[in-house]
């Protein structure tokens, strides 16, 4: 048992223990990926091959994996399974860079700088189809109700998201509410379907996506921090995108309810106004150091984290259930 993550001096921070245990199932949802990408439409599997190429640490497919491993599943539906889960955070991806306008993805130009908006949609279209033909193929109807449910969520978070862009007056709680959705929704079905397919008990589901959710939660927490106080590698775009995009995350969040009037002119003029100026995003982190924002917000991460492990000791213990804990450990390292 973890009690948590400052407690505890050995949980390695680190996804090599995930990693090694599930990579033969991984080799084989590799090989599923590059096969459902391709299509006698030659653009689809080169912006779909494009994106899939390019790195990641394919955590989603990994917790399927893990999540069915860890209850003694014998079958493959949990590598279609997962193969299925990666296509749809691929297409998310793609549609994410089209709504958000963005330039970089994992270290490289985005799809829809490459070859267009409308393709990049439309590739990710393909990928949900593709996503949904191999849920079918598992023969699952729980498992396909679940990550079903997820996609809508996904898409609704998508809304809310624009709701809250370039408005400073977003509260913590609506911000956290398009984390879970846009975030948090599809870890959380990652690994809820694992179990499911194992044919556990509705209290192993339960901890399993409580899992999953809570790491989702600490996940995106984190990539909120990483925008104004990590480096291009650590995210595979520019420090301060979400600056320059007008993107409402919860260290602003923080800086406008703690800020004085004057602060408030400030980011209205940078995120609702897209008036950024040189030296804007300078200042920007100034401020956000000054009020303690990325600091809380990690450690806000690092709760969301503590809820992770609580729902892990409700999982069976094991080599599984380690490296699921270290991986909370590296996800919240990564800013540490």
């Amino acid at each position: 048992m973890v009690a948590s993550l400052s407690d505890n001096k050995t949980l390695k921070p680190s996804v090599q223990s995930l990693v090694d245990l599930v990579s033969a199932d991984m080799e084989n949802v590799n090989q599923i990926i590059l096969s459902k990408a391709g299509s006698n439409v030659d653009l689809i599997p080169e912006i779909a091959k494009h994106l899939i190429s390019s790195g990641g640490k394919r955590l989603r497919p990994m917790l399927t994996l893990a999540c069915a491993d860890m209850f003694g599943y014998h079958g493959d539906g949990h590598v279609t399974l997962a193969a299925s889960v990666e296509f749809m955070h691929t297409a998310t991806l793609l549609h994410d860079d089209v709504v958000d306008e963005s330039d970089m993805r994992r270290g490289k130009m985005a799809a829809r700088k490459v070859w267009g908006n409308q393709a990049s949609v439309l590739v990710g279209d393909y990928l949900l189809g593709q996503a949904f033909k191999m849920m079918v193929d598992v023969g699952s109807l729980e498992a396909l109700r679940i990550l079903a449910e997820a996609s809508a969520i996904i898409a609704e978070g998508e809304v809310l998201q624009l709701g809250a862009a370039k408005n400073i007056l977003t509260t913590e709680a609506e911000y956290l509410r398009v984390v879970e959705a846009k975030t948090a929704a599809l870890f959380a079905a990652a690994a809820e379907v694992g179990p499911v397919i194992a044919g556990e008990s509705a209290e192993m589901k339960k901890a399993a996506r409580s899992y999953g959710m809570e790491l989702g939660l600490a996940f995106q927490l984190v990539d909120d921090a990483l925008d104004y106080g990590g480096s291009a590698a650590d995210l595979g775009k520019d420090i301060g995108d979400d600056f320059r995009e007008g993107k409402i995350t919860l260290p602003i969040v923080f800086a406008v309810a703690r800020g004085t009037d004057q602060d408030r002119v400030f980011w209205r003029r940078c995120l609702e106004t897209d008036g950024i100026e040189e030296g804007d995003l300078e200042q920007a982190i100034a401020l956000l150091g000054k009020y303690d924002c990325i600091a809380d917000t990690v450690q806000r991460a690092r709760s969301y984290g503590d809820g992770a492990l609580k729902a892990l000791d409700k999982l069976p213990s094991g080599a599984h259930a380690n490296a699921l804990a270290e991986a909370v450990a590296f996800c919240i390292s990564r800013v540490s």
